[in-house]
């Protein structure tokens, strides 16, 4: 599903250039489950936008569901992405002036989809979401907003799911259920999930730990749970 080598990730020139990532080498296997775990400033966020064609490394090679991103244009990585991938993030991006379905059903639209609308208010069925579909973002909570996005990525039924830190904004009661959305559809799909988190408890959730440090790995060890 995922085959990095070598990924380096610089911002700026010198002398004011600022290294990120460190030869960072990584395989996930299709239908995984991997926890990013480290300290904030270890590069989990630029890693993930590396692995999901949001940010070119500047130097190694990244393949994802069989595709070499350095090999694709602008246009051609970002329907990669589209039909390849669902991000979750800590913040919501929904837009303000549409509804929890237009929300949900628009980006499937812009795809082509031609049941977009059916599709979106399913998806927001299984968010639980579906007496809200005609509210506004301001009109929901934040864990309804969440569970929106939620919504929203994985509509197009993706094949690998990167989570980050995607309960940071929310009480942990809501956290939890929206991680609990998150897994069940994981094990239901078969979808690879990659969560970033510098929760403990919520990387242990995953079947694999891979720990950052100053821009390398630093460990990566299966979890107890997959142990068990």
């Amino acid at each position: 599903m995922i085959a990095a080598r070598n990924v380096r990730l610089s911002l700026g020139k010198p002398p004011a250039r600022v290294d990120i990532l460190h030869g960072i080498d990584l395989d996930v296997t299709a239908g995984d489950s991997v926890a990013l775990l480290g300290p904030s400033g270890s590069g989990k966020s630029s890693l993930m936008a590396v692995l999901a064609g949001l940010e070119r490394p500047s130097a190694g090679s990244v393949e994802v569901t069989g595709l070499d991103f350095a090999a694709l244009d602008e246009d051609a990585l970002a329907t990669a992405r589209r039909s390849r991938i669902g991000i979750v993030l800590q913040a919501f991006h929904l837009l303000p002036t549409m509804t929890a379905l237009e929300n949900v059903a628009v980006p499937l639209e812009l795809a082509g989809e031609a049941d977009a609308f059916a599709r979106a208010r399913a998806e927001l069925d299984v968010v639980g979401l579906s007496h809200r579909t005609g509210h506004y973002p301001a009109q929901l909570s934040g864990g309804e907003q969440q569970r929106v996005a939620i919504a929203r990525a994985l509509a197009p039924r993706p094949a690998l799911i990167f989570a980050d830190e995607p309960t940071g904004n929310l009480d942990a009661a809501t956290g939890n259920a929206i991680m609990d959305l998150i897994f069940a559809r994981h094990a239901g799909a078969g979808t690879t999930l990659f969560v970033i988190t510098h929760d403990a408890s919520l990387a242990a959730r995953c079947a694999r730990i891979v720990t950052l440090a100053d821009g390398r790995i630093a460990s990566d060890r299966t979890s107890d749970r997959a142990s068990a």
